[in-house]
């Protein structure tokens, strides 16, 4: 009885933090991004690079296009401007805002991926890049967070046609740049991709993902996962309470909301068939919050937007969610911001 009292009050209490949205000016190109980098820097929200199909869709023999621009939204009342371009054109990379800048993390396009790691700046109207050290191996998919002054990447994949993910941990810690990515112990329960990730107190949390298998004519084919683990400087891996679904794809680095962290939406897996494929009906919109001081999980509400393959940024104190891909192949220019 006591325990049900328990999960009913933080139930409620999540609830109580559920995010009121509103739509800020959509991305200066109606067909959208996926994959995209984002973060803020002079004031201003930037959103880089990412991928859409512009002519046909993937299920009509469409071609999946990189992009390079970059576009900045100097207030949520603003116009976006195209502030320039990056240094090659690039999607499903990481994208973590430190006081110095958007820090752009490996990524790759329809041949290879990346290891170079950039630092982006805007101000006084110029957009500038800085080069930091090299990931120890090219890497796309994988997510990533910033535990007080160090960035994690985990998981993803090295090639674009890989049917194996990577189960490495990487650290670089921004006040030491000279040490480079420090190789720190894999993911215990193996590889995975588009994990969403996120920081408290220091450590990093790892929620769902995908890990791979090789299938059909060699393609590969995703493991779904809803397992959830914590990296402690020092201490190592633990496994904490499984997701209560799986969240493939959900927007990240997720965001710490009054000692919650929030996985909003992401690819649950049910519809991975889903036939026809234009009349798809989009991701589950359910947030799932965390609780970390009582490993716990809690219905926190729904967003208004079906989005995956998205960053999540703060901005301002607010939460932002610009673009992503709305159904299997079809992406979204609408940016959400949330009190």
């Amino acid at each position: 009885m006591i325990r049900a009292a328990l999960f009913f009050f933080f139930g409620a209490c999540l609830r109580a933090t559920a995010l009121e949205w509103q739509e800020l000016p959509p991305l200066p190109d109606a067909r959208g991004f996926a994959g995209a980098f984002a973060g803020v820097s002079g004031g201003a929200l930037i959103v880089a690079g990412g991928t859409h199909f512009p002519d046909k869709m993937p299920w009509e023999g469409g071609v999946k296009v990189w992009y390079d621009d970059v576009f900045v939204l100097q207030s949520p009342d603003g116009k976006w401007v195209k502030a320039g371009k990056l240094p090659q054109a690039n999607g499903y990379g990481v994208s973590i805002t430190t006081d110095d800048g958007v820090v752009l993390i490996g990524g790759g396009n329809a041949k290879k991926n990346f290891r170079e790691v950039v630092r982006m700046k805007w101000g006084e109207g110029r957009l500038s890049f800085t080069p930091l050290p090299s990931l120890p191996k090219p890497c796309a998919l994988m997510s990533g967070a910033c535990g007080g002054d160090t960035l994690y990447i985990s998981g993803g994949v090295e090639r674009p046609d890989a049917t194996r993910a990577l189960d490495q941990l990487w650290a670089l810690d921004m006040r030491d740049l000279e040490a480079g990515w420090k190789v720190l112990p894999p993911h215990p329960a193996g590889g995975r991709i588009l994990a969403a990730s996120g920081a408290l107190e220091g450590d990093l949390f790892v929620f769902s993902g995908a890990d791979l298998k090789e299938g059909a004519e060699g393609k590969p084919e995703r493991i779904w996962k809803k397992d959830a683990w914590k990296y402690s400087p020092g201490k190592g891996w633990v496994r904490m309470a499984d997701l209560p679904r799986v969240a493939v794809a959900a927007p990240s680095p997720v965001p710490l909301i009054k000692g919650r962290l929030l996985v909003f939406g992401g690819d649950d897996g049910s519809k991975v068939n889903f036939e026809p494929k234009e009349k798809h009906p989009g991701f589950p919109r359910n947030v799932q919050g965390y609780d970390a001081s009582g490993n716990r999980w809690a219905d926190a509400g729904d967003v208004p937007f079906s989005l995956v393959t998205s960053p999540c940024v703060i901005w301002s104190g607010r939460v932002v969610i610009p673009g992503g891909e709305a159904r299997p192949g079809v992406r979204s220019p609408a940016v959400w911001m949330a009190r």
